[in-house]
């Protein structure tokens, strides 16, 4: 870095998962960025785990998908999650999930999750993005004061691996610096809680003999049901000997019993343990009350924090990547309507808020969770106990918690770009067992084999398409009207079949972050207005 001004078209400040997402989109999409992260790149205290099924179909776009999977998580380890008196004690229930290996392809998406932990997926995404000079991220670099004119941001930045300085200015800055946010604070972006704030404590580690001592015992995640401390999951890692074991807290301090004395509580079985690390944090409910200050936006944990009981948090904030993505893309290419990148905000913050409550439930569901003595017992009075137990759970619906399709999948823009089919009608509640994914506007598109290797997800990403099941004679004039305002647009016809059937009318059209814009049995009939509307106004 030089003391002399330095141009890009967007500054990302804060490297973790979020900002190494939009970096990848950015890239796929030929703008040029920078990253500048305070950290040196490493993970000493992993967290995070499943990558959302949604995040990976984002990450194969990327062309990250397979490095994830191969990131280190064993094909053959238990997917399952048990609820569980002590781990290797009394199992109470189990939702069976199968092993990477095993489970059936599913019928909504061609990228399942995968379990990939924060100490993994760092170096995935590091690689991919790429280290400055050869790359746009530059780590152990802070920016220390920010500004913005009607035309540019300018960052002052230091490289504290070098002590040198300098100022970047970009046509547009993304803040992804984390839940405290500086930059949110510096734009006067409130982010109000929305429930109270909570303390827990992360304690990790490595039990190098537990798996195997386990056995066909063995899972994922590990309800603990043992008391108001130890309620919460405790988590395998890296499917062989590395764990995480979260313990609540009282009255908003953690509980500060000895580490190794409460893991030894949450395990029936003798085995070694090495204690690696212990951290109390704060969760926190909040979701900013904007996510755009001028040319300034907000994602990920500077727009939103929320439990992580469901995994929405990093899905949340890796959606946030793919729909700012496209957006500034749009407008540094000259093609965006006036207001496009206004509907990031009118996209993005409603996703946030009903996240937030979903994964507020989970947690809800687990803190209120009364648990009988009797489950402890040995015996058929422990049986019976645990019987009915396991019922209760069942109809609680907590295996919702790690089975929420329609969270990840189903969640709906409303925005002026969004042309909605009156046709459909309004959803009310939550969708059943049996939902899957379709063309309505607003949604995900839907994932069906196009032909044997190619999934209607690979199809969409740089422009818009159209997916044509029937002809038209107005297609020529829908393809000039894009093609005179500079937008992106590819026309794919001929599929018909289940594609047919689940995109349900003649012709849909697809945002290049793959949400359907428009659908409809013919085309309309003024393309210019068509085309305004679809790209964010005239």
């Amino acid at each position: 870095m030089t003391r002399s001004d330095e141009w890009t078209d967007v500054l990302i400040v804060g490297g973790g998962p979020v900002g190494m997402a939009l970096a990848l989109d950015l890239t796929y999409r030929g703008i040029d960025c920078v990253v500048a992260d305070a950290g040196d790149g490493q993970v000493r205290h992993p967290k995070v785990s499943t990558i959302g099924p949604r995040s990976m179909e984002l990450f194969r776009r990327w062309g990250v998908a397979d490095a994830v999977r191969g990131a280190g998580w064993p094909s053959d380890h238990s997917l399952d999650i048990a609820w569980v008196t002590r781990v290797g004690g009394h199992e109470v229930h189990r939702y069976r999930r199968g092993t990477a290996g095993d489970r059936p392809a599913f019928a909504h998406t061609p990228e399942p999750d995968q379990m990939c932990p924060a100490h993994w997926l760092n170096p995935v995404l590091i690689q991919a993005v790429g280290v400055h000079p050869d790359g746009p991220l530059r780590l152990r670099t802070t920016v220390e004061r920010v500004r913005q004119t009607d035309e540019h941001v300018a960052a002052d930045l230091t490289d504290h691996a070098t002590g040198t300085t300098g100022t970047v200015r970009a046509r547009f800055l993304v803040a992804c610096d984390g839940a405290s946010s500086p930059i949110r604070q510096a734009c006067g972006i409130d982010a109000p809680a929305r429930h109270r704030t909570q303390v827990f404590r992360n304690i990790l580690f490595r039990a190098p003999e537990l798996n195997e001592r386990l056995g066909d015992r063995a899972a994922l995640v590990y309800f603990l049901m043992l008391s108001s401390t130890l309620r919460f999951p405790m988590r395998s890692l890296n499917g062989r000997d590395l764990y995480n074991l979260v313990v609540a807290g009282d009255d908003d301090t953690p509980d500060r019993a000895d580490p190794l004395s409460l893991i030894g509580a949450a395990l029936a079985v003798d085995t070694p343990v090495e204690l690696l690390g212990d951290g109390a944090w704060q969760l926190t409910h909040r979701v900013a009350d904007r996510y755009r200050s001028g040319r300034v936006f907000l994602a990920g944990d500077a727009a939103h924090t929320l439990s992580p009981s469901g995994g929405f948090g990093l899905n949340t904030g890796i959606g946030d990547a793919a729909d700012l993505g496209w957006k500034l893309a749009a407008a540094l290419n000259g093609w965006a309507g006036h207001l496009l990148l206004d509907t990031y905000d009118t996209e993005r913050r409603p996703i946030a808020v009903e996240s937030l409550q979903e994964a507020n439930l989970n947690l809800q569901r687990t803190m209120r969770r009364q648990v009988p003595p009797e489950i402890h017992l040995d015996g058929p009075e422990g049986e019976r106990a645990r019987l009915k137990m396991s019922k209760v759970l069942e109809s609680s619906g907590a295996q919702r918690e790690f089975d929420a399709p329609e969270i990840h999948f189903g969640l709906r823009y409303r925005s002026p770009a969004v042309i909605e089919d009156p046709r459909v009608p309004v959803r009310h509640g939550k969708p059943d067992a049996g939902w899957r994914p379709g063309s309505e506007p607003g949604y995900r598109a839907a994932h069906a084999w196009w032909d044997a290797g190619t999934s209607t997800l690979d199809l969409f990403g740089h422009g818009f398409v159209l997916l044509c099941f029937t002809e038209s004679a107005q297609l020529p004039s829908v393809e000039r009207a894009f093609a005179d305002r500079g937008v992106p647009l590819a026309v794919r016809a001929g599929a018909g079949g289940e594609v047919a059937r689940l995109y349900e009318r003649s012709f849909v059209l697809v945002r290049p972050d793959g949400h359907v814009a428009w659908r409809g049995d013919e085309l309309p009939r003024d393309p210019a207005v068509f085309a305004d509307t679809v790209r964010g106004g005239g």
